[in-house]
C-alpha cells in the first residue's frame, strides 16, 4: 500500500472522527451540572493540548535520533520540523480555545496563570525553533542546531503539564488522568472526550504526513537547484577556459609570426 493511500485513509478517518466528536459534543452529551454548555468546549481543548504534547515529543525523539550518529538521517530532521510545525498550530489552538473558555469561566480572556504562562512560553520556544531553521547555513549545520534547540525546548512540556500541581493556579486540575475510580467526568461525556482525543490524534498524523512530504519535496527541489547551479558554474568555467586558451593561442601565434618575420629580415 502506497504512502499516498495510507495518508488518504488516515485523512478520511480523521475527518469522520472529528465530525463524530462535533455531533456527540454538541447534540448528544448533556450540559454540565456546573458549567452548563460551556463544558462542551472541553471536548476540544484537552485533545488539542494533548496533540501539542505529542507533536513536540515526536520532534524531540526525531531530533535525538538525528544527533545520534548510528541513526543519523535526513528523514529524522524532516520529521522533526514537520511535527514541530503541527505542534505550533495545536499549541496556538490550545491558547485560543483556553481563552474562549476562560472568558466566561474566569471573567478574563487572559491571565498570567502558571498553566497559561508556561504554555505561552512553549509556543514562543517552538516558534523560535522554526525561526532558527530559517537562518541561512549548510543543511547539516541547520539540522544539528535545530535538533539541539528542540531538545532544550521540550523541557517546558513537563513543566506545562505539572504546572497545576506545582503552583497555585486558576486552571482546573487533571481531568483526563483521573478517568478511573476518582473520575470527574462520567458516561457519555467521558466517551465523547476520549473520542476527541482519538480524532485529533488522527488529525495530527495526517497533518504531519503531509508536512513531511512537503519537506522532502522542498529539499529535492533545493538539491535540483544546487545541481543546476553547479552545472551552470561548470559551463561558465569551460567557456572561460576556452576563451583564455584562445587568447593565449592567438598571442603565441602572433609571437611566432613576429619571430619568423625577424629571421627573414
Amino acid at each position: 500500500m502506497s504512502t499516498r493511500v495510507i495518508r488518504g485513509i488516515i485523512g478520511f478517518t480523521a475527518l469522520g472522527l472529528v465530525a463524530a466528536t462535533v455531533v456527540m459534543g454538541l447534540f448528544v452529551t448533556p450540559p454540565d451540572a456546573v458549567q452548563g454548555n460551556l463544558a462542551r468546549l472541553l471536548y476540544v481543548h484537552p485533545p488539542v493540548a494533548w496533540v501539542a504534547y505529542l507533536a513536540y515529543g515526536v520532534t524531540s525523539i526525531a531530533s535525538a535520533l538525528y544527533l545520534w550518529r548510528p541513526t543519523r538521517s535526513r528523514r529524522w530532521d524532516q520529521l522533526a520540523v514537520a511535527s514541530a510545525e503541527v505542534g505550533v498550530v495545536f499549541t496556538g489552538l490550545t491558547l485560543v480555545t483556553g481563552s474562549i473558555w476562560g472568558r466566561p469561566a474566569w471573567g478574563v480572556w487572559w491571565t498570567w496563570d502558571a498553566r497559561l504562562t508556561t504554555t505561552a512560553i512553549l509556543f514562543v520556544l517552538y516558534l523560535g525553533y522554526l525561526a532558527l531553521r530559517r537562518i541561512p547555513t549548510s543543511r547539516e549545520t541547520r539540522a544539528r542546531r535545530s535538533a539541539i534547540a528542540a531538545l532544550i525546548a521540550f523541557i517546558d512540556v513537563p513543566i506545562v503539564h505539572e504546572s497545576v500541581v506545582w503552583w497555585r493556579t486558576l486552571h482546573q486540575g487533571a481531568t483526563v488522568a483521573s478517568l478511573g475510580t476518582n473520575s470527574k467526568i462520567h458516561g457519555i461525556m467521558a466517551w465523547t472526550l476520549l473520542l476527541g482525543f482519538v480524532a485529533f490524534t488522527f488529525v495530527y498524523f495526517w497533518m504531519t504526513m503531509l508536512r513531511f512530504q512537503v519537506e522532502r519535496l522542498a529539499e529535492q527541489v533545493e538539491d535540483e537547484e544546487f545541481k543546476n547551479w553547479e552545472l551552470e558554474r561548470a559551463a561558465e568555467s569551460e567557456i572561460s577556459s576556452g576563451a583564455i586558451a584562445t587568447l593565449l593561442g592567438d598571442g603565441i601565434g602572433d609571437r611566432d609570426d613576429t619571430l619568423i618575420e625577424h629571421k627573414v629580415r
